[in-house]
Formats: structure tokens, sequence, C-alpha cells
């Protein structure tokens, strides 16, 4: 598994829009129909990587909690599943169903979603706020394969309550890591701006 860092897309960006299938029942949804009243998170994520399998239960639990809060959460796979047909459509059915998603899985085909967030590996993680701007982008927290640190999610959390309660957000933020997106050739960012 090759490891990479999130880009760190700009602060306030805008939510790039998109309207993808969502693989758990076929219907396409656009982030204006996802989004929740307080904010939206957007997780780039695939089946196989072993950074999202080790925080996936965790990444469940805190999706839940934050739909409380007006908080909707979205999983877009990107992945070439030529190359990784474990990352396809029925499989992400199969373990959004499996681990109780209570959010769209969606497949990112083309791979324009993952380009236009600059997502560079899995899990990547985006918070933006009611008005779809980007509040929070790093990581879910320092716990990671092997490395025996408690996974709580601590840093999306902290940024989930931050933005719930009106206050300010870290301003150092730390880059996600995880397996790189897998790219289809001709796709390859030439490198994305920070």
């Amino acid at each position: 598994m090759a490891r990479t860092e999130s880009y760190m897309l700009p602060l306030n960006t805008k939510a790039p829009p998109f309207s993808l299938p969502n693989s758990i029942d076929g219907a396409h949804l656009s982030i204006d129909q996802i989004k929740g009243t307080k904010g939206t998170l957007v997780v780039f994520m695939c089946n196989h990587c072993p950074y999202v399998i080790h925080l996936l239960d965790e990444i469940v639990k805190v999706s839940h909690e934050i739909k409380e809060w007006g908080i909707n959460t979205v999983a877009i796979s990107s992945n070439d599943i030529e190359v990784y047909p474990e990352d396809g459509p029925e499989l992400m059915k199969k373990l959004a169903l499996e681990n109780s998603f209570d959010f769209p899985y969606l497949y990112d085909e083309t791979q324009e979603v993952a380009l236009a967030y600059q997502a560079a590996c899995t899990p990547d993680f985006y918070l933006f706020d009611e008005d779809l701007k980007l509040s929070y982008r790093g990581r879910f927290d320092d716990a990671r394969p092997k490395n025996n640190n408690p996974i709580t999610g601590k840093d999306l959390r902290k940024a989930c309550e931050n933005l719930f309660k009106g206050k300010e957000q870290e301003t150092n933020q730390f880059p996600s890591m995880g397996c790189g997106i897998k790219w289809k050739a001709g796709n390859e960012p030439s490198g994305f701006s920070n």
C-alpha cells in the first residue's frame, strides 16, 4: 500500500457539485440533495484500503453521531475498478449493507469528482458548512494500521463539534493519510494546488 497524504484543499473552497449513482440503490444523488442543515461530510474511501478498513467502524459511528447535529455524510469511491474490481459498485453495496451505512456510498466512475475535490488518498475527509464552504479537511485521527493509537475520530469529531456550535476551526489541520487513489491511465493529477 502506497502511503499518500491529503492535498489539503484550501479552506472556504465551495464544494464542487456532483451527481453520482448510489451503490446502495442506484439513485443518482447531488451534493445539494445530500447536504445537511448544519454541514456535510464528504469522505473519499474504497472497499479494499487497509486504512479505511482500520477506521470503518468508527467512521460509521461518527456519521450516526453528527447526523444528530444536522451534519450529513456521503462516501465516494473513485478507484479504477478495472485494476481494483473489489472496489466496484456491487461490492460497495455489500460493504455498505454489512456495515449499516446510514449515508450514501457513491461511485465516481469517471474520477471527475475526485479530481474536482483534489482527493488524494483513502480515506480523505472534507467537512463543509451549511453554505457548502470547506470548514475542515484532513485526518480522522492519528490512528493508523499497526501504530497502536486508539481509534477515536478525535480530529474530525472536534471539527464537527466546532461547526455545530459555531466555533472557529483549528487553523492547524493535519492531512489525512492512506492509500493513494487508484487513478485510471491519463487521469493522474499533474499536481494539485495547495
